[in-house]
């Protein structure tokens, strides 16, 4: 996009119905094997353990466009990380680590105190973004993506720490 995202404002907001459609969009353009939107529908309805939000930016005609998504569940003192994309026109612009903050923040104030999350091997630029996090690779999921049978590392982040949540979030 030709306008600079730090001259168009992001908002961090929970999920809402209305905004389904725009997350399925967003997760079939980022990933081979994406999430029904029922999926997305029973997370944001029914799983009373997800915490489900969303990145919105403020285009320049003044609408509201949803350009990323996050989807965490709590278990007790653990959170995992089960989805994150930034539409494909928007990434490298800091939304993701923005949204991965507002997340643990979030699943923080919910009592998680570690988290977790499966990465695709081969996806180095996540990967790096969660090692700025704290996440470390703590074993692998032989197999685990059934498309093409890549593996999956485990990342493992042992302490949310919510001083640094705030200022990766700024």
């Amino acid at each position: 996009m030709d306008t600079d995202l730090e001259q168009q404002p992001l908002t961090l907001r929970p999920m809402a119905l209305a905004d389904l459609s725009r997350v399925h969009q967003i997760d079939v353009l980022s990933f081979s094997v994406p999430w029904s939107e029922r999926s997305f529908r029973f997370e944001l309805t029914e799983n009373k353990n997800a915490s489900v939000w969303v990145a919105e930016l403020a285009m320049p005609d003044g609408k509201k466009e949803i350009v990323g998504m996050i989807v965490m569940w709590v278990i007790l003192d653990e959170a995992h990380v089960a989805t994150i994309a930034v539409h494909p026109d928007y990434r490298g612009r800091g939304i993701g680590q923005r949204l991965l903050a507002r997340g643990l923040l979030a699943v923080y104030q919910r009592g998680a105190r570690m988290a977790f999350l499966e990465v695709r091997r081969s996806n180095l630029v996540a990967q790096q973004m969660y090692k700025k996090f704290g996440f470390r690779v703590d074993g692998k999921r032989l197999r685990y993506y059934r498309d093409n049978n890549e593996d999956a590392l485990l990342m493992k982040l042992d302490t949310i720490e919510p001083e640094e949540l705030h200022a990766l979030l700024a």
